[in-house]
């Protein structure tokens, strides 16, 4: 999924949380692509969630 992709280069790029509906409008794509991209991240661990509706890149886990 391109979308995937380009979602989470969305969340990079930012230096703060973001909603979907933000990132649809920076990518110019439809919202409910991205909150299907933001699901799949989630599932993943790349995407947390620090306050509720808004989304950013989680945090490499330290190296023991």
């Amino acid at each position: 999924m391109a979308e995937k992709d380009d979602v989470l280069g969305a969340f990079a790029a930012s230096d703060k949380p973001l909603k979907s509906a933000e990132v649809a409008g920076i990518l110019g794509i439809d919202k409910a692509k991205v909150d299907k991209a933001i699901k799949a991240l989630k599932a993943e661990g790349k995407l947390v969630s620090p306050k509720n509706c808004f989304y950013t890149v989680a945090e490499e886990p330290a190296a023991a």
